[in-house]
């Protein structure tokens, strides 16, 4: 029997930069955002239409 879930929560924390990156942090180009963005709209996209399937 499937499980639906009928309710998804998202919690986040933002927190301003305050000063320079650290080391660790590395800014990404626009063509890398846009790849990234892509690349999670494809994945979504995956998942939708496997969910239709059933």
């Amino acid at each position: 029997m499937p499980v639906e879930i009928k309710e998804l929560i998202i919690r986040t924390n933002i927190v301003a930069n305050q000063g320079r990156p650290s080391s660790r942090e590395k800014k990404l180009t626009d063509k890398e955002k846009r790849e990234l963005i892509e690349s999670c709209v494809h994945q979504v996209v995956k998942i939708i239409e496997r969910n239709k399937e059933r």
